[in-house]
């Protein structure tokens, strides 16, 4: 997909990603609902060929990030570092500054496809690694009641857990979870 307001760049580009086999599915204006547009194209990577992104353009591309994440380069004229860095945040995997020519789109589209592929992986790294440290809080704070309330020491409390999570085809966390609140509702 190709944001752009100029009709002329826009053959420019279709021609060069007709050259490396890539198809245009769709062209829309900076100025108009992005995030509808993807959701409705679903293109593989967004190209913006933009002079220079004003903050309407990079709340849309956080916009579509936030919802239906894809690779996204932009082309600019705008070599500002404040701009690239607003661009970046709003999601844009590559900033390309001082035009476009057809012999490096199919790298800098390659390249922004593994720097958005490595992150989401990264982000979805980080996601797992802090539900896998509230799942051990909750664990925790479950095991403390249960050895508070039938005496029984850390591997013991842990061990019943356990065993009612797989009784029950439970993750151990819902049944810590659900140990909290069940004290919760007893002790107030």
């Amino acid at each position: 997909m190709l944001v752009d307001d100029k009709s002329d760049r826009r053959e420019m580009i279709d021609f060069a990603l007709r050259d490396i086999e890539c198809a245009l599915v769709a062209c829309v204006s900076g100025d108009g609902d992005l995030l509808s547009a993807v959701q409705q194209c679903n293109p593989d990577v967004i190209l913006i060929d933009i002079e220079a992104p004003g903050r309407d353009t990079l709340e849309s591309l956080e916009s579509v990030q936030s919802t239906v994440p894809r690779p996204m380069v932009m082309f600019s004229q705008d070599d500002n570092n404040r701009t690239i860095r607003r661009a970046t945040q709003a999601g844009v995997s590559a900033y390309v500054v001082d035009g476009l020519q057809g012999n490096r789109v199919r790298p800098i589209i390659d390249a922004a496809v593994a720097r958005f592929q490595h992150f989401n992986h990264l982000e979805s790294e980080l996601k797992k690694a802090h539900q896998q440290l509230n799942d051990r809080k909750v664990i925790d704070k479950a095991k403390g009641i249960i050895m508070k309330q039938r005496g029984l020491n850390e591997e013991q409390a842990y061990q019943a857990m356990r065993k009612l999570a797989m009784d029950t085809n439970r993750k151990i966390a819902e049944v810590a979870q659900n140990i909290i609140e069940a004290a919760s509702i007893l002790s107030g």
